[in-house]
């Protein structure tokens, strides 16, 4: 209490001076007060809210979301559409997962939950009815994944508590929690999908990388897994998975024999599949089949938008729907009676928010209206999708990339330009809304362009698998010729511009610098790989074997001295723009001496560089508290070394 007190003092001092300093949970070094009319500007920016589905509540008709009305996400219901919502959790830490008990006469969920962002979750459960919770899980090791089977009787959920380094699918009674019993037992990193209808069957992957992913299907009378597939010497990707009513079809998405993720259909007896979508040229991200078994939902991302398709089951006939507004679409969940399907649409011009749709209408229903800060939708910008040519060809035909490009809206002469790298490097960057984006865009007057280098998700496997290996630096010679076309454009200002990234993003922010000093003006890394080789030494040892498949192996002579060579702290010396490091100190993936390595390299050569590390945080800022100074701290960077 009395450090509250003190804390609290400190910050009304700060106020009254006109400036903002970072809590004693921060660590920084380099950045200057954040002055008052900073964070007057930023306010509405950084109480922008959203919303996102976890899941229907069968006892109460509502539903569950996750969304923050303090400093972190918490789980809250909501009973009707635009209805008032109910917040259920209250924890310092973020919880943004809620699996509900689908149990006749049970009141409740089952949540994760870690602490300061470790990511060594619990599994809790919550009753709705007495309003406690109480921790299922051994309350050391990391749980994630959780899925009821239909009738409730178990979950199953995947956790390293066998040896620390493998992940195995757990089957747990929540009734008995201390009976859990591992299913799977085998190296690996492996993960629970669909339960069939009468709890016998669930679908169990191994992930071996983002390109090579072997399912199978598990037994739970038997204990015995058996394969989808005959053999595994063909790396082939799949999504999801999904049982139809009587078991004898298994719907999947897969990208076997093509290039994207398809929906496939498989007679679980004969073994005989179906591509359902075979002239697609998109992945089919996500599907859901009805709880009654008479619908099935799918998502499509085309380049990096979600449309959404809804069919008659068996056979598949199309169910024509509009007024689905454009955006990334996630949950979809169909409720217990086939009435309704829960979905979240997070677009660039405002936040994510729950919709219903009603599956007799087949009309969209709003549920959540989360707050904008005040500020007013119509100034939100959204991004216009461009492809620059990179340095090689396709049948004879430069490699085109594709960006997302917002620019401000009036926009005076050449502007400066911000390049946003996503992490992964499986991932994507798509247009959802972003505070930080909408603020440098409307507010600083730059132009974003977020780019899907080699490497993202989305445009195909052998788009994703272009920086396997020993190409790695492509994906930054993808940046330089990003470099090439802001310089080729009249409204850019190629003498201004910054680059940011985390995670991967990170590395990539680090290796732009590296390789085109005298073009970047300045960049911001957050929980970046600085050495490939000392981070997959560190990195947590449940993740290593899988960072391997990606990066390569550092214990391999010839790979080691690759690594080594294309790593941003050997070529440090190389860096002279200004550099600001974000870290969380509990980050399980990239550890905290990544970030303190490459500053001490960078200081080295007397460059100016700007560091904040968070106590209480892991692979990010979870806390709203740590993402507004960031957010400001990040904004006074650019305003000093990127419009100056």
């Amino acid at each position: 209490m009395i450090t509250r007190i003190l804390f609290l003092l400190s910050f009304l001092v700060a106020q009254a001076c006109g400036q903002m300093k970072p809590g004693e949970n921060l660590l920084v070094t380099g950045i200057p007060d954040i002055p008052q009319q900073l964070v007057e500007r930023t306010n509405q920016y950084s109480n922008v809210r959203a919303a996102s589905f976890l899941d229907w509540d069968p006892a109460g008709g509502g539903l569950y979301i996750a969304t923050r009305f303090g400093n972190t996400a918490q789980v809250h219901a909501v009973a009707a559409a635009a209805a008032t919502r109910q917040q259920l959790t209250f924890f310092d830490e973020p919880v943004s997962s809620a699996a509900a008990d689908p149990r006749p006469g049970k009141h409740g969920f089952l949540f994760l939950k870690d602490v300061g962002g470790s990511e060594f979750y619990q599994v809790f459960y919550f009753n709705r009815t007495t309003g406690s919770w109480t921790m299922l899980s051994d309350g050391s090791n990391r749980h994630e994944g959780l899925g009821w089977s239909r009738s409730g009787r178990f979950f199953a959920c995947s956790s390293n508590k066998r040896n620390k380094k493998d992940t195995d699918v757990w089957i747990m009674d929540p009734d008995t929690p201390g009976a859990a019993w591992a299913l799977t037992e085998r190296e690996g990193a492996w993960y629970a999908g669909s339960w069939s209808f009468d709890d016998r069957y669930l679908v169990v992957s191994q992930f071996v990388s983002a390109n090579d992913i072997r399912p199978f299907i598990a037994d739970l009378t038997t204990r015995t897994l058996t394969p989808l597939r005959a053999s595994a010497s063909t790396a082939i990707a799949y999504g999801d998975f999904e049982w139809s009513r009587d078991g004898g079809t298994l719907y999947y998405t897969s990208d076997e024999g093509g290039e994207f993720k398809h929906l496939h259909a498989m007679n679980v007896k004969s073994g005989v599949t179906r591509d359902l979508t075979p002239s697609l040229q998109w992945d089919v991200e996500r599907i859901s089949v009805s709880r009654t078994g008479r619908y099935l939902a799918a998502t499509v991302n085309e380049d990096g938008v979600s449309t959404l398709h809804l069919f008659d089951l068996p056979s598949m006939k199309p169910i024509a729907l509009s007024g689905i507004p454009p955006g990334i679409i996630g949950g979809l969940s169909f409720d217990m009676k086939d009435e309704r399907l829960a979905l979240t649409i997070n677009a660039a011009i405002g936040p994510g928010d729950v919709h219903v749709l009603d599956l007799k209408s087949l009309k969209l229903a709003r549920w959540t209206f989360s707050e904008v800060g005040g500020l007013d939708t119509r100034t939100f910008i959204a991004p216009t999708l461009i492809h620059f040519p990179t340095f090689d060809t396709v049948d004879g035909k430069p490699r085109k990339i594709p960006a997302f490009l917002t620019m401000p809206r009036a926009p005076k002469g050449k502007v400066p330009v911000i390049i946003s790298i996503h992490g992964g490097p499986e991932g994507q960057s798509r247009p959802g809304f972003s505070s930080p984006i909408q603020f440098w865009a409307n507010e600083l007057g730059c132009a974003v362009i977020d780019p899907n280098v080699r490497g993202s998700t989305g445009y195909g496997k052998t788009y994703l698998a272009l920086d396997n290996g020993m190409n790695r630096e492509h994906s930054v010679r993808d940046i330089g010729a990003l470099l090439d076309w802001i310089a080729s454009r009249p409204e850019l200002d190629a003498n201004r511009v910054a680059v940011i990234g985390g995670s991967y993003g990170g590395y990539m922010v680090l290796a732009s610098l590296a390789t085109y000093p005298s073009r970047i003006r300045c960049g911001v890394d957050v929980v970046g790989i600085s050495n490939f080789v000392t981070f997959l030494e560190k990195t947590e040892s449940y993740r290593r074997d899988l960072r391997r498949v990606e990066y390569g192996d550092e214990r391999e002579p010839a790979m080691r001295s690759f690594l080594e060579s294309i790593s941003p702290l050997n070529k440090a010396g190389n860096i002279r723009s200004p550099l600001f490091v974000a870290q969380g100190e509990n980050d399980p993936r990239v550890p905290a001496a990544e970030a303190r390595q490459i500053v001490a390299a960078v200081e080295k050569s007397g460059v100016p560089v700007w560091t904040m590390f968070a106590k209480d945080e892991g692979h990010g800022f979870a806390k709203k508290n740590n993402r507004d100074y960031y957010m400001r701290a990040v904004i006074l960077f650019f305003e000093k070394h990127l419009l100056q």
